[in-house]
């Protein structure tokens, strides 16, 4: 799969929590109430974000096996924890060995920002082993193509066209399901009988948070640059605008995410 630096990760983790749907992770954590001890596992886990946020939800003795094929990334993830929560880190390569991954004593499957990179196939196999296991999925922040930015820039469109196609090529797993990652987890889901709640879970970022939006724009001017649609010329002109509109303190964007939990009902 495409790698994230540690750096990027870090800098994107509190607007995960904060985007986090409430009434998603109120369900994952009303699933274990008074259940004394829950089996995680987290599918490509990267530094443990999802443990941060998950763990302490969870009122219960916990054992995580944290899943990732980036072993610089799984160096960096929790050491030290409270004595009724263990982590173990698990190197896995996902695309290959998901059914591996998934083995072994578990409650809850979880993960954040991995489902817009999968293909359909890999998703497809990811419902089903699940459901074969009758395993609880939680994940969460899958980008699902909506970007609003302000003020507006008469390129935004054709950018945010460039960034959504971008989206959807291979990322290690196939031609990624980018942008309908979400509303086709659902249905996969549902299909194999499961019950799924989902919500939005938008990143906002304000005026003030500027180093995390210029990442963002660097980012997205280079994957529309590289799809091709936007000459480069025109890429390089928006990118400074919208800069200038960061270090004005003009500018604000939102983009899109959903969250889903889903439980096995029984009916197949």
């Amino acid at each position: 799969m495409s790698g994230f630096s540690a750096a990027w990760l870090e800098l994107r983790e509190p607007y995960d929590r904060s985007a986090r749907n409430a009434t998603v992770i109120d369900a994952v954590a009303a699933a274990f109430a008074g259940q004394p001890a829950v089996s995680i596992v987290d599918l490509a886990c990267g530094t443990g974000s999802t443990f941060r946020a998950v763990s302490p939800r969870l009122k219960a003795r916990q054992n995580w096996r944290l899943v990732d094929n980036d072993l610089s990334l799984l160096a960096r993830t929790p050491q030290s924890t409270p004595p009724d929560i263990h982590v173990a880190t698990v190197p896995v390569d996902l695309n290959r060995d998901l059914e591996a991954a998934l083995d072994g004593p578990a409650d809850l499957v979880t993960t954040s920002a991995l489902l817009d990179l999968v293909s359909d196939e890999w998703l497809e196999r990811l419902a089903i082993e699940a459901a074969a296991r009758r395993l609880p999925v939680y994940a969460a922040l899958s980008y699902d193509g909506r970007i609003e930015l302000t003020p507006q820039d008469p390129a935004d469109a054709a950018i945010i066209d460039g960034v959504n196609r971008h989206q959807r090529t291979d990322k290690g797993f196939g031609p990624a399901l980018g942008p309908d990652a979400a509303r086709t987890a659902v249905t996969r889901f549902e299909h194999v009988g499961y019950a799924v709640v989902h919500g939005v879970a938008d990143w906002v970022f304000a005026p003030k948070d500027r180093e995390i939006q210029l990442e963002m724009l660097t980012g997205w001017a280079a994957a529309a640059r590289e799809i091709g649609g936007v000459s480069p010329t025109d890429v390089i002109a928006w990118l400074t605008r919208r800069r200038g509109f960061v270090t004005s303190g003009r500018s604000t964007i939102r983009v899109g995410h959903v969250d889903f939990f889903a439980t096995p009902t029984g009916s197949r």
